[in-house]
């Protein structure tokens, strides 16, 4: 009978006494995380390619501020792009091995260069070296009559991978 008071009181000493704790949650990330592959199936084993990007936003901003024409660009926000092929690809005419890579871009007017490199986990383009470039590559620059507020990373149906924002279309070709 002395246990049964013992655990009855321990138990009641426990539940009173224990502070309730709520785990703090920071809120949404300005520039929120995004994935694009092709083609667009939810089985990893049908994906071809695979982008891991962030979504900067123009926020009453111009292009040409956030991502500088002839400087090299984290291709969105945060941590630089990444993409990864599952299988051996040419990417802009020029062979590439399966595997992830870092992706940087260059804008301009007329074509964006397109840069794959071998360094991942990098925060923005602080560390970029181009000594691990594996690939850098041209990339067709248009304009299109609806304009974009967040930086987007699509595939067409024919597996070309294009980045919009504002009212900048960039299409790479992805021989898959």
């Amino acid at each position: 009978m002395k246990n049964v008071f013992l655990f009855a009181f321990l138990t009641l000493a426990l539940v009173f006494s224990t502070e309730a704790t709520a785990q703090k949650f920071s809120g949404l990330d300005k520039s929120p995380a995004d994935i694009a592959s092709f083609p667009a199936s939810y089985r990893v084993s049908d994906k071809s390619v695979r982008v891991i990007y962030s979504r900067p936003q123009l926020k009453g901003r111009s292009l040409s501020e956030l991502a500088p024409a002839g400087k090299v660009w984290r291709t969105g926000a945060n941590e630089c792009a990444e993409i990864t092929f599952y299988k051996d690809v040419t990417v802009g005419g020029t062979a590439v091995k399966a595997g992830t890579y870092s992706m940087f871009t260059i804008p301009g007017e007329k074509e964006w260069t397109v840069i794959l490199n071998s360094n991942l986990n990098q925060w923005g383009a602080y560390s970029y070296d181009s000594a691990a470039d594996v690939a850098r590559v041209s990339a067709a620059a248009s304009t299109d009559g609806e304009s974009l507020e967040a930086f987007s990373i699509a595939f067409n149906d024919e597996g070309a991978m294009v980045m919009g924002w504002g009212t900048t279309r960039v299409s790479l070709p992805i021989g898959l």
